[in-house]
């Protein structure tokens, strides 16, 4: 029975299939909204890994990209709570349970790269410089969001829990930032750990 629910979070071919547009749909309006396509540098890395930089955020991969990896576990906990009874959305497979995740994180790149946003990060975050991401970044997070979501499909639920809590770990020690303390300093900005991360 287990199983069975598990394998039911991940989608068929039409729910792949939307999921893939929905994040081509994002990037588009990200372009829209005036987001650069790729970083201004005029080039396009695999990895970068200064986060003190005008190009943080702006290639495919960077610190932050474990963040999103955590996003992807935390949605299919969500997906695996609402769907772990079948009777719910009339019994049929949470096929579109991805979809949703995507549609969840896309919005979420839309409002970061809002200048609200961006803005806030600017004032109460270590990102004193940011500018945003470029829309290559935003659609790697979406990326490495379904890469996280599939990675927990695989995964016993303690084993995505260790996993979680190794990407926060590390990130903490690597850079004195993770997804905990971004959501904190976004929200809720406390000046003793501000000074602590800008080292």
């Amino acid at each position: 029975m287990h199983d069975a629910i598990m394998q039911s979070l991940l989608p068929n071919r039409r729910g792949a299939l939307l999921a893939v547009a929905m994040a081509v749909v994002f990037g588009a309006i990200l372009l829209t909204m005036g987001r650069t396509p790729i970083c201004t540098c005029g080039t396009i890395k695999l990895w970068h890994g200064v986060v003190q930089s005008s190009d943080n955020s702006q290639h495919i991969a960077d610190w932050y990209s474990f963040s999103h990896v955590i996003h992807g576990l935390l949605f299919y906990f969500f997906a695996h709570l609402l769907w772990r009874r079948r009777k719910l959305f009339g019994g049929r497979p949470a096929i579109w349970a991805l979809p949703i995740a995507v549609a969840f994180e896309g919005f979420w790149e839309l409002l970061e790269n809002s200048p609200i946003i961006i803005d806030r990060y600017r004032a109460v975050t270590m990102s004193y410089g940011y500018e945003g991401d470029s829309v290559i970044n935003s659609l790697s997070d979406i990326g490495f969001m379904t890469l996280g979501f599939l990675i927990a499909s695989r995964l016993p639920a303690w084993a995505s829990v260790v996993l979680a809590f190794a990407f926060e770990l590390f990130t903490l020690v690597m850079i004195r930032d993770n997804l905990t303390l971004n959501v904190l300093m976004l929200v809720w900005p406390i000046e003793a750990i501000r000074q602590w991360q800008a080292g």
